[in-house]
């Protein structure tokens, strides 16, 4: 594995690598179903990556498919086996919240969780700083026995597992979607190597991920559900008062983030209270951690995001902080007044120890 120096950064700071950022586009423009806000045209504005200010600091990577023994690194071979037959009978709903499939689903799923893949390798091998796949089926409720809440595969375990495999002793997931990640914390729940922070809004779908949920995984697994409209000022504090202690004690190899850009306060499923400067100043929270205890290595998978606009920010704004473009966000401040969470932190830290 190629060596990476280790930077300390502050909060001017940008990242700073002479190494380009990896992306890798998967739209699964058959993965599609009547009035279902989980479509393709939820990647329809991201617009012309040549013009954008970063370009040059990008390398687009083909979509590549993963095979089946990758996937079975985290999903049960009848899980895997369940879902490629129903997808050959689709269309139709396979569970309640709904999640769907087509007849061109298992192989969109492949190219999903085969490209997040791809995006890991080139990362630990030293060929890319760090990288978004911009891939959709998402994946972070897909459980290991079974898909749901849209998400067939779950890709951002499936790469995790995969690093893991590639020699790193430890990394962490944060997961900032709006909805708790049960499918990857399930995955993980009694894998000491890696540990999970997710951030959610809490009494939503799924209805997991509970403050003090799970015991068993006490300091390792972190759950923060959040009231609505929490946003940019409430994830200043999160990333300050969590996510570094979290990061410094953990001490991961690579950090891998579920991007939720429903977590924007004008998402029309949820309602949290990010705006595109939020997502952008999370983000670099996450560069300079990356940065300061895994030798930049970062990779960002899409989630939810059901606004096309806000997912086209949200992504301009994650791409800005991974290339160390100077960044002029959307101008889409929350109009709400945000709760305070002052104390639920207090709780959060004191039931981890953080």
């Amino acid at each position: 594995m190629v060596a990476f120096n280790r930077r300390v950064f502050n909060s001017k700071q940008r990242y700073n690598n002479k190494m380009k950022t990896d992306y890798v586009l998967v739209t699964s423009p058959g993965h599609i179903y009547p009035g279902h806000p989980e479509d393709p045209g939820r990647l329809s504005l991201l617009g012309d990556w040549e013009s954008k200010p970063y370009a040059h600091s990008l390398q687009r990577l083909e979509p590549e498919a993963a095979n089946v023994e990758q996937i079975t690194a985290v999903h049960a071979p009848q899980m895997v086996a369940a879902l490629r037959s129903a997808c050959q009978r689709g269309p139709g709903i396979i569970d309640y919240a709904p999640t769907y499939v087509t007849q061109t689903s298992f192989d969109d799923a492949l190219l999903a969780a085969g490209s997040t893949l791809a995006c890991t390798r080139r990362i630990l091998e030293g060929q890319a700083s760090n990288g978004f796949a911009i891939v959709r089926p998402p994946g972070h409720h897909a459980e290991p026995g079974a898909p749901m809440g849209f998400c067939l595969f779950n890709n951002i375990a499936i790469a995790a597992k995969a690093a893991l495999a590639h020699g790193l002793e430890r990394v962490l997931i944060v997961d900032f979607d709006a909805h708790h990640g049960n499918g990857t914390e399930a995955a993980f729940l009694v894998d000491e190597r890696v540990a999970y922070f997710s951030t959610h809004q809490e009494y939503i779908y799924p209805g997991t991920g509970g403050l003090q949920s799970v015991a068993s995984a006490r300091g390792r697994i972190v759950n923060l559900p959040l009231p609505s409209r929490s946003g940019d000022a409430a994830f200043a504090i999160i990333a300050e008062q969590v996510l570094l202690p979290l990061v410094d004690r953990f001490q991961p190899a690579m950090i891998f983030v579920s991007a939720g850009f429903d977590s924007h306060w004008d998402d029309p499923l949820t309602s949290l209270g990010l705006s595109s400067t939020g997502f952008y100043q999370f983000s670099m929270q996450l560069v300079e951690l990356a940065a300061r205890h895994c030798a930049g290595k970062l990779l960002f998978t899409l989630e939810g995001g059901y606004n096309p606009a806000i997912i086209a920010d949200g992504i301009d704004a994650v791409m800005s902080a991974l290339t160390g473009a100077e960044h002029i966000p959307a101008d889409d401040p929350s109009p709400h007044a945000e709760p305070d969470i002052r104390s639920r932190l207090d709780t959060l830290r004191d039931w981890h120890g953080l």
